[in-house]
């Protein structure tokens, strides 16, 4: 499966897309802003769109001071031009309340997500000091170097095939105002190679001492998260945990059915799984203090001697 459709809602605030010309519609309270330009005229010399540059640069002149929460969709065509992201470092100066971001709101129709050209996307939080929340979601050429913010609590990172290299950079971050986190680890067909072993000082409690929501999710080795999840430091001090997206089966449900306790916990997230009738009936009556979800069951295919089991997003 792929990224199927735009977000509605951002860092609390309802989308509204900005027009392709002309005065911002009239909107009553915050909002989160939606800048897009689609483009598929098929140049592949990889530089970025000077249409998506032309609309932004106007919407920051219509706009201003005013912006708090704002969406980047397609930014010509995601799979020649790479993100904007020089040009949302230069118009920090312009955007002095942006609190929140999200980078690459781009649905399979028009890039899948592997497709996605991006860059370093820590220069955001550099270039933007007061930003709270940061999703950001891509593929080809999806960096992360380590970074010091004061301010950020939520990051939010989507992928279908997430290095190990970005993983470590997040995690040789210096986060101590972040909450939540969330990294869609992915497939490794896709550049998804990260190991429960690039996830260590995470999952030993070292890292991100504020972090009360953890999401290590769309994985295809949902199986190995659980089990070391079972046992690891973090999760005593979480809230919320969540595993969906993925490929849990029986072995990981029941890891962390049988670990360390989670009735301390108010979410457990299993959503888009591959566990038994069975095993789901364990875990729930394990844990029957804690909002379970295990809701879309899926059905693994088989061919031949073969087993496959697919995460939500990959291609």
């Amino acid at each position: 499966m792929t990224v199927l459709g735009h977000a509605s809602f951002f860092a609390g605030r309802p989308v509204v897309e900005v027009p392709a010309s002309g005065p911002l519609p009239a909107v009553d309270g915050p909002v989160a802003w939606r800048i897009d330009y689609p483009d598929w005229d098929n140049r592949t010399d990889e530089t970025p769109s000077p249409g998506f540059r032309d609309r932004f640069d106007r919407f920051v002149d219509q706009t201003g001071e005013s912006v708090q929460a704002l969406v980047v969709g397609a930014w010509g065509y995601a799979a020649f031009n790479p993100a904007p992201i020089d040009q949302l470092c230069a118009a920090a100066p312009r955007l002095p309340n942006l609190t929140a971001l999200f980078l690459g709101d781009i649905v399979s129709e028009e890039c899948e997500i592997s497709w996605m050209r991006v860059g370093d996307v820590s220069r955001l939080l550099v270039a933007y000091p007061r930003l709270e929340s940061l999703r950001v979601r891509g593929g080809e050429n999806f960096r992360f170097s380590p970074v010091r913010h004061g301010r950020l609590s939520r990051l939010e990172v989507e992928s279908g095939g997430l290095r190990p290299e970005f993983v470590r950079a997040v995690l040789d971050s210096e986060l101590p105002a972040l909450t939540d986190l969330e990294l869609w680890l992915g497939d490794p067909t896709y550049g998804g190679d990260t190991t429960v072993d690039d996830l260590a000082p995470l999952l030993a409690g070292q890292r991100f001492p504020a972090l009360r929501r953890l999401g290590l999710c769309n994985a295809q080795i949902a199986d190995d998260l659980a089990e070391a999840l079972a046992a690891a430091p973090v999760v005593r001090r979480l809230e919320t945990l969540d595993l969906s997206l993925g490929t849990l089966t029986d072995r990981g449900a029941l890891a962390l059915a049988g670990g360390q306790p989670l009735t301390h916990l108010t979410m457990l997230d299993l959503s888009h799984h591959y566990v038994t009738d069975e095993v789901v009936a364990t875990v729930q009556a394990t844990l029957a203090g804690v909002a379970v979800n295990l809701s879309d069951p899926q059905t693994p295919y088989i061919e031949g001697d073969e087993v496959y089991r697919y995460t939500v997003v990959s291609e």
